[in-house]
């Protein structure tokens, strides 16, 4: 006899040994039991979570010698000639390669005639989705009303592209992807039964990469069992799939929390050499935090999770060193990073340099993600008109960044870390309406050109005292200084960066590293940028004067008349 694969072998024969679909199953014994079935079915859901096989119970329910009923006996022959794909009644149509108007039209001539042996025909039709728009109006009659003795299943995995006219004339039944713990038992119920001997690491991996699809779990097992030699270990789904494993996540999240931006490219280096990947790796990381975020916020309840006892319990250990500020950011890093590999041959280099960053920034108290401070430098910078020339102080530390050669830069105090009391003495006023008509008129030492020369720094200094809102105040560009009040401009998609800036407490937190590094005090401004109105912001633009005052040239806008 030949053999069977294990998807095959363990296919469902009954509506108790579906897997994770118990809300399917509950409402189609229902319906049978009192006798309200509809005349069409749509099982949707994602591929391999049984949409097929519960298709088939449902035409040996209807089959079978004692049926209806809720529970097929599996032995009369309607019952075998189903589950062996030999049944006249039961007539299984791809919809991929039976799409055309012609093909439905053959369908709608068998339609009228009786079922040969059962009490049912049943047409089941795989891919539903694929039949053309002419295919589905040639069926719409005969899916509205057709003859008692005839049931349409449709199955889909893309329901929407399913005509509204089809949806409306059938009941629509989800299938939901398979938990990584109901898969598990199903696995250990396989081996089990074909006596092989696995890892219990194995099942976890196993689960994790069918992404919710048993069938591939079932594939996956089935050429493991193949692969290895004697026992089936987790070096040998590591090396088949090309995974990644799980403890390495954790290792590499170590490294982060530890700020050890070296032993991560290690590890990095490891997995890309060990032919990972990298897609998949950062897939991974993606995923991990986002169940260190649901470990933190959810705490003791790791069935948010769907990961094994022991994974959940290590998630929830290593989410304690975490803030849930720390856990956005390195999400929203590894995100950006897919971004940028979009517009790159390798993610490698994103990659390294995404790790590099989440490591480099040492908190000082959990929580915190202010830097340690490095060795004092001493800057000078001539003096402006009107500003007395202060004398040095220390350095924010090795997360800031000097000025060079800049006029504005040399003997220029660098920014100290601004500390929680002072910024509870410094209270930021929004300047609006009359305020700034009033602010216009009071004479600024500090101009435009010197700002913009410093933004860099004060964007890094906001970082070294909060990385989240240093992210934020990155993505702003300052486009104009009215009186002492700055207005800088966040493009039209960033609207919650400029609502987190906006918060008493962050926009307090800026305006004192602006006074510390221009040595007068700035208000804030923050405003979002509109399509077709960036005039103002272009005109402003450093670049852009930069390059009129090298060639010594106008702008000239052209007006648009409707």
């Amino acid at each position: 006899m030949s053999y069977t694969v294990f998807a095959l072998k363990w296919r469902p024969k009954n509506f108790d040994e579906i897997t994770g679909q118990s809300h399917i199953v509950n409402q189609l014994k229902s319906a049978i039991q009192k006798d309200r079935l509809a005349h069409a079915y749509l099982f949707s859901g994602p591929r391999g979570v049984g949409k097929t096989s519960t298709a088939r119970i449902l035409a040996k329910a209807l089959n079978c010698q004692a049926g209806p009923t809720a529970e097929p006996c599996g032995k009369c022959p309607a019952c075998l000639d189903i589950a062996g794909g030999r049944s006249l009644d039961v007539i299984e149509i791809d919809g991929a390669s039976n799409r055309g108007i012609d093909e439905i039209r053959t369908l709608r001539e068998n339609v009228k005639f009786s079922p040969a042996n059962g009490k049912f025909k049943v047409y089941i039709i795989d891919e539903v989705h694929q039949i053309t728009s002419d295919g589905f109006n040639a069926l719409l009659k005969t899916l509205e009303e057709p003859p008692e003795f005839v049931k349409f299943i449709f199955a889909t995995t893309q329901p929407n592209k399913v005509p509204a006219t089809i949806l409306s004339r059938c009941q629509r039944l989800d299938f939901r992807r398979i938990s990584v713990m109901e898969i598990i038992a199903q696995l250990e119920k396989i081996i089990s039964s074909e006596k092989v001997k696995v890892d219990k690491d194995v099942l976890f991996a196993v689960a994790r990469a069918s992404e919710g699809s048993l069938r591939d779990a079932e594939s996956i097992l089935d050429q493991l069992v193949v692969f290895a030699k004697e026992k089936v270990s987790l070096e040998d789904v590591v090396s088949m799939l090309g995974m990644v494993e799980t403890n390495t996540l954790f290792e590499i999240t170590d490294c982060i929390i530890r700020k050890d931006p070296g032993e991560a490219l290690e590890l990095l280096n490891k997995i890309v050499d060990n032919g990972k990947d990298a897609n998949t790796f950062l897939a991974d990381m993606i995923e991990h935090f986002r169940n260190l975020m649901v470990a933190k916020v959810s705490r003791e309840n790791s069935r948010l999770i769907d990961l094994p006892a022991d994974v959940c319990q290590k998630l929830l250990e290593q989410a304690k060193a975490l803030s849930l500020e720390e856990i956005f950011n390195c999400f929203s890093v590894l995100v950006n990073t897919q971004e940028t590999a979009k517009r790159m041959e390798s993610l490698r280099i994103p990659l390294e340099v995404s790790l590099v960053r989440l490591s480099i920034v040492k908190p000082a108290v959990p929580g915190s993600l202010t830097t340690n401070p490095a060795p004092k430098e001493k800057f000078s910078s001539a003096p402006r008109p009107g500003v007395e020339p202060h004398s040095s102080t220390p350095g924010v530390g090795k997360g800031s960044v000097g000025m060079g050669n800049s006029p504005q830069a040399k003997n220029k105090p660098a920014a100290a870390p601004v500390k929680k009391e002072e910024l509870q003495k410094f209270s930021p006023t929004p300047v609006v309406g009359n305020q700034v008509k009033a602010a216009a008129e009071n004479k600024n030492p500090v101009s435009f050109e010197q700002i913009v020369k410093l933004w860099h720094e004060i964007v890094k200094n906001t970082s070294n005292l909060k990385i989240s809102i240093g992210h934020y105040l990155k993505e702003g560009t300052p486009v104009k200084l009215l009186g002492n009040t700055l207005t800088v401009s966040f493009h039209k998609n960033r609207s919650l960066y400029k609502e987190s800036l906006e918060a008493m407490e962050n926009r307090m937190m800026v305006e004192r590293i602006v006074k510390q590094i221009m040595n007068a005090e700035i208000k804030l401004n923050f405003v979002l940028s509109q399509e077709n109105k960036s005039d103002e912001v272009t005109l402003t633009h450093p670049t852009l004067q930069a390059a009129m005052d090298t060639f010594n040239a106008r702008l000239i806008k052209e007006e648009q008349h409707g």
